[in-house]
């Protein structure tokens, strides 16, 4: 991510404008605010004529030379604690040698460094929100490298030079405009979106709502841990408590930086980031958690396997070759304290590999493995299978009889790309999970959730999977629920005829007068506006994919300072990807939605213009063929050149009457069609499962 660090600086710098905070950055940072023992003034030790020794010619040789750095009250910066000679020794120090510069505790660091900021304009954060992002991880554990081995140091965040930053001085002296006026967490957030939506395919993003039941199945904590924290969606989500630390690593420093600051300007706990592999050099060894939160990489063949066989945090097994899901798993397990929670997300496989069952056993046995909860599809990338989130929970004594809770919300899946239903996920699974955490057990809900026994499960496979241990819905409830579909696909069908178009009456090909929507956008006859900002405001998302199948909003956008544009009844909605021709007129239930991406709301003037007139007219096939533009791979639709006929009022409510007519006819086509999926599906389900007699 080559932006990462003028990104992060122009935050910086528009916090200091708008008071949002500064930016933290990692203490390697080359001859930026090194430690007060530094007495060479920002080179590097082989810098040619900077800082030399006094029989260099004609560099820093005058005696009466102004002191550079030499005050002793800027805050420890740059400068020896007692000046007598500025850059003037016979063999000057060497600057940010890794033992001069990393040798603070792994896990605290320095108190109060804030290694990036200049003390004359960005002061230290405040003292009850410290941030320390550390820029290499700490040597691994005993037996994994021979002592004396060098530990590969991975710096955070290096400081651009003044020439590097140079081309981007209008990109930051913007920012700061826009942190001076709006703050610099709305401004962070706003940049941060608009590079995750410009790289969508380098980052595996956890959605909000998954976050948040995550943290949610964690409860409080005063200490929280993310081993693999991407761009920190999870421990954003945790919530906040006094004297509250967040502690995050990933192997990739730009995410680590962007992290640590995004974390420290969301909130005023203490924010302690790392940049590292954290399986090989785990930048918190003495870290003792109160949780642990984790989205860990799937499927990695290159973990440390050949490397870290007797890494004391195998307490469980040593994880094979292909289980890495089950290496982050006893990670977690080993940097929380006794009694401590972790929920991880999981491949599904993860549950039933036969290469991880001695590891799942020993799981089980020792009471470790509390709950296995299968996500609906769609629910986190790739969506196209069912995730699992595991909660386990660092046993203080083995339970007595132990039981883990299994849930399976598949039930809850949404439509397409649309998402599951995330409100009756949530519902469902901490319902469930606080049942069972009081009692030790939970009564059995059928298709849903049961505690199981340990012993049931301590077979030759020690198969996790939920729904092969959940019991069908009920036999009435799944015949009942068959039946209420069949009576409203009748209802359709009828309503479908009814609507039915009557046959076309033929009429010579018309020769209207025409304009175009950019012309009528310029005229002030319509609004003309582009989606995809997501705003301060949780409501819900009107996607293209909900207006190309006619559903209700069903997306989400991450929080933007950018102001969402909400959708109003009589609005047009066209997508602007894929090459159909398909225009949305809003109704009062879809109406206070938020636009989302690839979508172009006109809003007409109701004294010239007729809602369903303009809709229908803009889903002409000739009409978006000609206002198309088309690459190799996709074709994109211009809305200003799509054209409409210049005709009076009365005569466009005419004609949109009748669009009116189709729309109302197709929606109940689509209704019917879903229906009857659903009752096909239905019936396979019940004859096979043996819930519906064959009759």
């Amino acid at each position: 991510m080559p932006c990462a660090v003028p990104f992060c600086l122009l935050v910086h710098r528009g916090g200091a404008a708008g008071g949002g905070g500064a930016v933290h950055s990692s203490r390697a940072a080359q001859g930026v605010n090194t430690t007060p023992v530094v007495t060479g003034v920002n080179a590097e030790p082989t810098a040619p004529d900077v800082n030399a020794s006094a029989a260099t010619p004609d560099v820093n040789t005058t005696p009466t030379a102004a002191g550079v750095n030499t005050e002793p009250t800027p805050h420890g910066v740059n400068a020896a604690p007692a000046a007598p000679g500025v850059n003037r020794s016979e063999a000057p120090p060497r600057v940010n040698t890794p033992p001069e510069v990393h040798d603070a505790p792994a896990v605290h660091g320095m108190p109060g460094a804030h290694p990036l900021a200049d003390p004359a304009t960005h002061p230290a954060p405040h003292p009850s929100a410290p941030l320390t992002t550390h820029a290499t991880a700490p040597a691994p554990a005993p037996g994994i490298a021979a002592p004396g081995t060098p530990v590969p140091r991975t710096p955070v965040l290096r400081t651009p030079s003044g020439p590097q930053m140079l081309t981007s001085a209008p990109l930051l002296r913007g920012a700061a405009e826009l942190a001076a006026e709006v703050g610099a967490r709305q401004t962070f957030e706003f940049l941060l979106g608009r590079h995750l939506d410009a790289n969508p395919r380098q980052y595996t993003l956890t959605p909000a709502e998954l976050a948040g039941l995550m943290a949610d199945l964690v409860g409080p904590a005063r200490t929280v841990l993310d081993p693999a924290c991407g761009t920190g969606a999870l421990l954003r989500a945790v919530d906040s408590r006094p004297d509250q630390e967040l502690y995050a690593q990933d192997s990739a420093p730009d995410l680590a930086a962007l992290t640590a600051l995004r974390l420290a300007l969301h909130s005023r706990a203490a924010v302690r980031g790392a940049a590292g592999d954290t399986l090989r050099a785990d930048a918190h060894p003495g870290l003792r958690a109160d949780a642990v939160l984790c989205h860990p990489p799937f499927n990695e063949r290159n973990w440390g396997h050949d490397e870290l066989a007797y890494d004391p945090r195998w307490e469980y097994g040593f994880p094979a070759r292909t289980e890495s899901e089950l290496a982050w798993v006893q990670h977690a397990l080993a940097r929380l304290t006794d009694g401590g929670t972790a929920v991880l997300m999981m491949p599904p496989a993860a549950a039933s590999r036969r290469s991880g069952r001695r590891i799942r056993a020993d799981l089980l046995r020792r009471g470790a493995l509390r709950a296995v909860v299968a996500l609906p599809v769609g629910a986190a990338p790739p969506y196209n299978i069912s995730l699992h989130v595991w909660v386990l929970r660092r046993p203080e004594r083995t339970p007595a009889t132990p039981e883990v809770l299994l849930v399976d919300t598949g039930r809850f899946a949404g439509e397409g790309r649309g998402g599951p239903d995330w409100e009756a996920v949530r519902d469902a699974v901490l319902d469930a999970w606080r049942a069972f955490e009081r009692a030790g057990r939970l009564e059995e809900r059928p298709g849903l959730a049961r505690s199981v026994p340990v012993i049931e499960l301590l077979d030759d496979d020690v198969d996790l999977a939920p729904a092969r241990h959940l019991p069908p819905p009920a036999v009435a409830d799944g015949a009942e629920q068959l039946t209420a579909v069949r009576e409203r696909l009748g209802e359709t069908l009828r309503l479908t005829a009814d609507l039915t178009p009557p046959p076309a009456d033929p009429a010579p090909p018309a020769r209207w007068p025409l304009t175009t929507i950019g012309e009528l956008a310029r005229g002030g006859a319509l609004v003309l506006r582009t989606g995809g900002n997501g705003g301060h405001a949780r409501v819900p998302v009107l996607t293209d994919h909900d207006v190309l199948a006619g559903t209700a909003p069903s997306g989400t956008l991450p929080e933007s300072d950018g102001e969402a544009v909400l959708t109003e009844p009589g609005d047009i909605v066209v997508p602007v990807l894929g090459g159909g021709s398909v225009a949305r007129v809003i109704d009062e239930a879809t109406g206070g939605a938020t636009l989302g991406r690839n979508l172009v709301l006109l809003r007409p003037d109701r004294t010239s213009l007729d809602p369903w007139f303009l809709a229908g007219f803009l889903r002409g096939t000739a009409n978006n063929r000609q206002a198309s533009s088309y690459a190799s791979t996709a074709t994109r639709l211009d809305v200003r050149r799509l054209q409409l006929p210049r005709l009076s009022l009365d005569e466009q409510r005419h004609y949109g009457a009748r669009f009116r007519a189709l729309d109302e006819f197709e929606r109940a086509l689509r209704h019917a069609s879903r229906l009857g999926e659903q009752l096909v599906r239905g019936m396979y389900d019940g004859l096979t499962d043996g819930t519906v007699a064959p009759g």
